[in-house]
């Protein structure tokens, strides 16, 4: 299979297997990581610039707290005054959509690589992705690990520590693990 079938079933949610020139690619986004996670957090302008150059957008007045992991980096989209605290870990073989406004506590996890469950595929190192999307004015609590497929609507708060396995609707508090709707968020007042 060449590279470029590769890449197309590596946003299709097909089963796939790397090549060298695809790591080979992956390794310029780590070394990007690298300076990202060894830059003096008071050079915020040289740690911004360096994002945007690993991320496939980062929007204004968005914040990632040092350290930060990625398997790419370029397969995440950040909107606008997004927060991450530290140890934020993107598991993005294929998209990650991070709406305006999204607060994550530290050590939030956002997976869109898995492997398939036969063990003669997983001896081969295969894998599949499917994407993940966290809506606008969304609130991921500490430890919040958010699985491959998972959308998330807007306004909802993720308590801490939470494993989201399916798609979260709007405007609810959920938690637990696996992660359930609790109830409605309350209104404004």
């Amino acid at each position: 299979m060449d590279t470029t079938e590769i890449k197309a079933r590596m946003n299709s949610g097909e089963i796939y297997y790397e090549n060298a020139e695809i790591s080979a690619e992956q390794a310029h986004y780590r070394d990007l990581l690298f300076q990202f996670n060894h830059t003096l957090p008071s050079k915020t302008a040289e740690k911004q610039e360096i994002l945007k150059a690993l991320l496939g957008s980062f929007g204004e007045g968005s914040y990632i707290e040092g350290p930060f992991s990625a398997n790419w980096g370029k397969n995440t989209y950040f909107g606008k005054k997004v927060y991450a605290n530290s140890h934020l870990t993107l598991v993005d073989d294929t998209k990650i959509t991070i709406g305006d406004f999204v607060m994550m506590g530290p050590n939030v996890t956002l997976c869109t690589g898995t492997h398939p469950l036969p063990a003669t595929l997983r001896k081969k190192a295969a894998q599949y992705n499917l994407p993940v999307v966290i809506e606008e004015n969304v609130w991921l609590g500490a430890g919040v690990t958010v699985l491959p497929g998972v959308t998330i609507g807007k306004n909802s708060v993720i308590g801490a520590h939470s494993l989201v396995t399916k798609d979260i609707p709007e405007n609810v508090i959920a938690y637990g693990s696996p992660c359930q709707v609790i109830r409605p968020l309350p209104k404004e007042e």
